[in-house]
Order: C-alpha cells, then sequence, then structure tokens
C-alpha cells in the first residue's frame, strides 16, 4: 500500500488536507505523480511544477513543499505540503 498525505496552509494552519491511497503495481514515480494529480483535482489546483530544490528535497525526507514559485496561477495559501507515509 502506498499512501501519500497532502496538506495545504495559510498562516501556519491547515486549511485542508488528504490521503490519497493507491494499491497498483505501478513504480513509485508513477505512483507518486498519480497522487499528485488527485491531490490538485480535489483542491482544485493547477498542477506544480518539481523545481530542483523539491526534487531534493523530496529524496532526501519523502515529503516537500510547493510554494507560489511553484505554480503558475496565483494561489489563494502559503503552500502545499506532501509527504509518503507508507510504502510497501
Amino acid at each position: 500500500m502506498f499512501r501519500l498525505w497532502a496538506k495545504m496552509f495559510k498562516d501556519n494552519r491547515l486549511l485542508r488536507d488528504t490521503v490519497i491511497c493507491d494499491d497498483g503495481a505501478d513504480t513509485r514515480t508513477h505512483k507518486i505523480f498519480h497522487a499528485l494529480d488527485q491531490v490538485c483535482y480535489q483542491f482544485d489546483l493547477g498542477k506544480p511544477i518539481w523545481l530542483d530544490a523539491n526534487i531534493q528535497e523530496f529524496r532526501r525526507h519523502d515529503k516537500t513543499r510547493f510554494s507560489q514559485d511553484n505554480f503558475i496561477e496565483t494561489i489563494s495559501f502559503d503552500y502545499l505540503e506532501i509527504h509518503v507515509i507508507e510504502e510497501d
């Protein structure tokens, strides 16, 4: 079971969160991208752009934050954090 927890914050307060579960046979990378797509759909967001800093942070800690720099459109929150909480 693969689970990704996504949290939206503004002024250090949690606005929304969701957990995406994936039992498929895809690779870890495909599961992460698919889960992020589902999060963006649920939160009605455009897809964030992965910058080098996000990739490095995600590789080290299995979590990263997407701020205004990662989105093309203006966002109404401070950042979106994703965190892998369970893997096979």
